[in-house]
């Protein structure tokens, strides 16, 4: 495989991203205990172990406790922050006295939110922001000042999006002096609409895929890092009871299972796989908290799947064949 276009900006990225949306607990608001605290050392260092070196956290995940029991790891061991990359989101706030659920890019709540996840991380620098999600009121020139006072206080590294399409970050990007260093989007084996848009380019089965056409072709033109959220489908073909899921979910199961073997890998690894041999580069983010599977999953930096094999996932997966 080739470097990751986040190299450029952060040397020795590792290939897959740890995501911490499971540390700290549920999403209440309980204080966290030492158990968790416990659960993200042990998930932290599987992950060193495996080569993992980024973590992928958001100010949301639990409530802001994934972040507080991670900088709990960080205070008992200062010097790891050295030896890894730190990304965090901001830009969801959830429903409270002021208003609904919503989306809040604007330059107050950017400032804000990174002095919380700064603080709950025991962190002086990010080395990602990322915007959570499009805000339909964001301005650009907006994000481009207080971006630019963040980067200046040495408090943010690098900025990028989540989930936004390529009309929507070149807008955002006309409007900075700095590169947009990445895009995360939900794909996985299951979810394929990010490859079937092109797939289905100028094909009338193709009108109802969801995924906004040249948003990968934009990023590659562009060296953003794209990342991958979801990218195990929840352990969907790699071990979950699937009894009631789709004959697609089924056979692809066994599919994945069949390749584990041939591979010598875990099954994690293959779905995993499958990710990463699309030539846009693509960082997968993993979420589990079972080291085992954490383990596992890191064992697709050390394989590359051929050509028909990828196919035959992806065709299995869909459950029918390409057009």
């Amino acid at each position: 495989m080739s470097q990751l276009p986040l190299a450029n900006y952060l040397p020795s990225v590792s290939a897959l991203a740890y995501g911490c949306m499971g540390l700290g607990g549920g999403w209440d608001d309980k204080p966290i205990s030492g158990a968790q605290i416990d659960q993200a050392n042990e998930c932290v260092n599987t992950a060193l172990e495996a080569g993992i070196n980024f973590f992928d956290h958001a100010d949301i995940y639990t409530l802001g406790k994934a972040e507080q029991v991670f900088g709990e790891v960080l205070a008992q061991c200062p010097e790891l922050r050295k030896r890894i990359y730190i990304q965090t989101k901001c830009g969801i706030r959830f429903a409270d006295s002021h208003g609904p659920k919503r989306y809040d890019l604007s330059a107050d709540w950017i400032r804000r939110s990174v002095e919380g996840s700064l603080r709950r991380l025991k962190t002086d620098y990010l080395d990602v922001l990322m915007l959570h999600r499009p805000d339909p009121l964001m301005q650009p020139e907006e994000i481009a000042e207080v971006f630019e006072e963040l980067r200046s206080a040495g408090m943010v590294h690098y900025f990028g999006v989540s989930n936004m399409h390529h009309h929507q970050i070149a807008l955002l990007q006309q409007a900075l002096d700095m590169p947009l260093v990445a895009n995360q989007i939900e794909a996985s084996l299951l979810k394929q609409d990010w490859v079937d848009e092109g797939v289905y380019a100028g094909n009338c089965d193709g009108r109802d895929i969801n995924f906004n056409a040249g948003t990968l072709a934009y990023c590659r033109r562009e060296r953003m890092q794209l990342q991958s959220w979801g990218s195990l489908a929840q352990g969907l073909f790699s071990g979950r009871d699937v009894m009631d899921k789709t004959d697609a979910v089924k056979r692809t199961s066994v599919l994945v299972a069949k390749l584990a073997n041939e591979y010598d890998v875990s099954a994690e690894a293959i779905v995993l796989a499958w990710l990463r041999r699309h030539p846009d580069n693509i960082q997968p983010v993993i979420g589990t908290t079972d080291c085992s599977r954490i383990a596992g999953a890191c064992q697709a930096m050390g394989i590359t799947l051929n050509r028909e094999h990828w196919y035959a996932l992806y065709e299995s997966a869909k459950g029918y064949e390409l057009p």
